[in-house]
């Protein structure tokens, strides 16, 4: 089948990777893609996040498959444009993305459900939220109500941070993501992810993973995207699951249907959990940027066909075949992010390091410039590896690191230090 990815991400790039592999992919083209994609499939050019032009695009390729990536195409109803159009789509409808594009909606959902989550309060006016603030005190968790590239969420460990972050997101830090804030209880115990598919009715859990989402070691800095990720992630026991699937993840997928609008994809639901009790952190509508490249590592070929009965209503037959392995990957960042930092460096070495089904470099932010390889974004590359043990993953992915010839990058050293 001719299939259709939208993104230009590491997420992406793995996706496709795994779709590759499978004999149902023919053709495979991903718009716009990176510099890393181009190396594996064609890529193409137009307006992923309007719908028309998505459809136009489908009609004139013959695209019998679309996998969206990002959450801006789902929250602009691109799934539902080409729903309309009688094409088999991997992505939630525009009104079951508000599951991450609007904070509020998810606390609305949680509340309707029973789920437990943070105690929260919503807020469209600055001084209302910082008399909130002052009254419950520090540490307090301040996140700007829409989509931010997941850079709108605080955690203010004291009062002046809080503060700061709601003249922050009232003043247009986060675009119209800020126009609105929710404010939470802060949580603490281990934060770890959960990917489930859902075909509006069945749900099949798909691998956990635990994120990195400090900038520096030791989970220290500023927040950004994620700096690296591992999967399995051991938080989350048989125990921890079972809860988090009937407390939270079944009560939310039935509450959606029940909304009229069936939740249809991936739910990417992260948690904290403390002494085996999980509670909602968030949900996300699409795969985890880097959780992602890990559990495509480790699903390979049968990815597209889990993704394809989570598009046409067949979940309730598919089956998870894993291997007892573990993956992790390493994001090399440019210099300065998450704040400000220099496009256009050459990235060189590249070529020399291994690419097969136990070690890969999955291209975040790259581009090709007079046919040298340049770093294009704030996240660049995914260093990602496979093995029997955690440690071996790690070891793999940091050997790989040392083959990199990129001064202007620069990477944690110790993802996977909670599991090692």
């Amino acid at each position: 089948m001719n299939i259709l990815i939208l993104g230009s991400g590491g997420r992406e790039h793995s996706l496709a990777w795994a779709v590759l592999q499978n004999p149902k992919c023919d053709k495979l083209i991903v718009a716009p893609g990176n510099a890393g994609i181009a190396a594996i499939a064609e890529c193409a050019t137009f307006d992923i996040n309007d719908g028309g032009a998505v459809v136009e695009f489908v009609t004139e390729n013959a695209i019998e498959f679309v996998i969206i990536g990002p959450e801006a195409p789902l929250a602009a109803g691109v799934a539902d444009a080409l729903r309309e159009i009688g094409v088999l789509t991997f992505g939630p409808s525009k009104a079951a993305a508000q599951l991450e594009a609007s904070k509020s909606f998810t606390k609305d959902i949680c509340d309707a459900s029973g789920a437990p989550t943070a105690g929260y309060a919503h807020f469209t006016d600055a001084e209302k939220a910082k008399a909130y603030i002052r009254s419950e005190g520090a540490p307090i968790v301040v996140k700007a109500d829409g989509l931010a590239a997941g850079k709108g969420v605080i955690v203010a460990m004291d009062e002046q941070t809080a503060l700061d972050a709601i003249d922050d997101m009232f003043g247009g830090e986060f675009g119209a993501a800020g126009a609105e804030v929710v404010i939470e209880e802060f949580m603490d115990g281990e934060e770890a992810s959960w990917f489930i598919l859902c075909d509006g009715e069945n749900v099949l859990p798909v691998g956990t993973a635990q994120d990195h989402k400090r900038v520096g070691d030791g989970d220290t800095g500023l927040n950004t995207g994620g700096m690296g990720a591992y999967s399995p992630a051991p938080v989350m026991t048989d125990a921890v699951i079972q809860k988090a699937m009937d407390e939270i993840v079944k009560p939310t997928v039935a509450e959606m249907a029940k909304r009229g609008m069936p939740y249809q994809g991936v739910l990417y639901a992260g948690f904290m959990i403390k002494d085996g009790q999980p509670r909602l952190v968030e949900y996300n509508c699409r795969f985890g940027d880097p959780e992602c490249q890990v559990l495509m590592m480790r699903l390979g070929a049968q990815a597209l066909d889990l993704m394809l009965a989570t598009a046409d209503g067949t979940l309730d037959t598919a089956r998870v075949n894993w291997a007892d392995d573990h993956a992790l990957t390493v994001v090399m960042a440019a210099n300065g992010y998450p704040g400000a930092y220099k496009k256009g460096t050459e990235i060189r070495g590249l070529d020399a390091l291994p690419e097969d089904s136990s070690n890969m470099v999955f291209h975040a932010g790259t581009a090709e410039k007079d046919g040298a390889l340049v770093a294009n974004g704030g996240r660049v590359l995914n260093v990602t590896a496979r093995g029997a043990t955690l440690k071996e993953a790690r070891d793999r992915a940091y050997a790989m690191i040392n083959g990199v010839d990129w001064p202007e990058g620069f990477n944690r050293t110790d993802i996977g230090w909670r599991a090692l």
